[in-house]
């Protein structure tokens, strides 16, 4: 693999530094339950309205709860409920997260505050590009106790439009002082690696920690990973020469 100078790794946050479905299934299965209470045809119409299938309790690539923002989510969900206001579902889905979802916390790697502070520690900037709200990913990552691994955080509230667009790598790069071609953008749905083939960023990684497989993300992806434990081997055995510097 060619040699390629990255300064900054931006992250995607669901599905990339927390392992998707141990996290979130939790967080959506007591969201349909209060929205559904009792109407498990209603309830397995919202499932399938947000790309998740109650049964088997997966979530699919394109699921909007993957690669959607919470706006988007309540705007699926209020498809099917006639008279729901999509603000108020939002926030219920929110409340939902809150409640659930910090407690059932899953990092995609065995020590995530390790491996990030092992990348600080060779120079690299750090950042997270998520489409979850910025206030609700600060809160997670220091709930992960990584939050100061962190230069930047920005969510789909944070003014810099959403992925497959570029703007959220763009920002990282004004933010650290990098170009975008010094910044590899890591992810689990085409969504983030979209958003890297947009920006010109340096790489497009992929990992196998949310609903996406390997074909799928194969088709914008440089390389696609188990998982963000692979990428210190990566970055370091592979593209460097040498350790970069601030």
């Amino acid at each position: 693999m060619k040699r390629r100078p990255i300064r900054g790794v931006l992250f995607d946050k669901d599905g990339t530094l927390f392992d998707f479905a141990a996290t979130w299934r939790a967080a959506v299965e007591a969201l349909l339950d209060a929205l559904a209470p009792g109407d498990a045809a209603l309830r397995l119409r919202l499932g399938g309205a947000i790309g998740y299938d109650p049964h088997s309790g997966r979530f699919a690539a394109g699921s909007p709860c993957v690669a959607g923002s919470g706006r988007q989510v309540a705007e699926a969900l209020a498809a099917h409920l006639p008279g729901a206001d999509p603000r108020a579902l939002e926030a219920q889905a929110l409340a939902a997260e809150a409640g659930l979802g910090e407690a059932t916390l899953t990092p995609a790697a065995e020590d995530l505050g390790g491996l990030l502070g092992g990348l600080r520690r060779r120079g690299l900037r750090l950042g997270v590009a998520t489409h979850d709200s910025e206030s609700a990913a600060r809160r997670h990552l220091r709930a992960a106790g990584v939050h100061a691994h962190f230069d930047f955080v920005a969510g789909y509230d944070s003014g810099h439009g959403l992925k497959p667009g570029p703007g959220m790598v763009f920002a990282f790069a004004e933010a650290t002082g990098l170009a975008p071609a010094e910044i590899a953008m890591v992810g689990d749905s085409l969504h983030d690696l979209g958003a890297a083939r947009a920006a010109g960023a340096a790489l497009a990684i992929g990992v196998l920690t949310g609903p996406a497989d390997e074909e799928e993300l194969g088709a914008l992806a440089d390389i696609v990973l188990p998982s963000i434990a692979a990428i210190p081997a990566l970055l370091f055995s592979e593209l460097f020469d040498e350790a970069p510097t601030a």
